[in-house]
């Protein structure tokens, strides 16, 4: 199921970067602005946050609970601050007076990062059920019943498929949107 919601959601991006490049073609009322310095920023993070998801995942094969906790609430936090960043993007284009209106080349850096920023939102409440879980089966008896489970296992291993998913998608629209509103 999941790799039909993964399937699914590429599909829409790349639906979405297909008409960008049509709609930009026409060229009607379409001037590339700079993104948001603090895009960079939020990439560098979520980049980041796959580094500590994979040290979770590594933490949690080897039993070291307490390493898994800490991972794993550095990934949560890293993609909040994602959020954070995404929306504080967004105020720098409106204080530097960038509207949507007559051009809807800053309407697509909306869409595109907004749309992606529901994806992180939905990868947020996720981890945090992994983090709830971490922290309510504290003791070393606990977290190695959790982590043998083989459903927990696998609820695990989802979570760290789609969020690679949403962190390489950020990866290409970023990109995407680089290359056609200039570094």
């Amino acid at each position: 199921m999941l790799w039909l919601g993964l399937a699914g959601s590429l599909f829409l991006f790349t639906l979405l970067l297909g008409v960008y490049v049509m709609r930009k073609s026409v060229g009607v009322h379409w001037t590339d602005v700079p993104l948001p310095s603090l895009f960079w920023v939020s990439t560098c993070l979520i980049i980041a946050s796959s580094v500590t998801l994979h040290g979770a995942n590594l933490a949690l094969q080897k039993d070291q609970f307490p390493k898994f906790r800490t991972f794993i609430g550095a990934t949560l936090g890293l993609g909040i601050l994602f959020v954070i960043l995404q929306f504080l993007g967004w105020v720098q284009l409106i204080q530097a007076g960038i509207s949507t209106v007559n051009n809807p080349s800053v309407g697509f850096i909306y869409l595109l990062s907004g749309l992606h920023i529901l994806h992180i939102v939905i990868g947020v409440a996720v981890l945090a059920w992994a983090v709830y879980q971490s922290i309510k089966n504290h003791s070393y008896v606990d977290a190695f019943v959790f982590s043998v489970n083989p459903p927990n296992q696998l609820k695990i291993k989802l979570i760290t498929i789609y969020w690679h998913f949403v962190d390489v998608l950020w990866l290409y629209v970023f990109g995407f949107l680089l290359y056609h509103h200039g570094w």
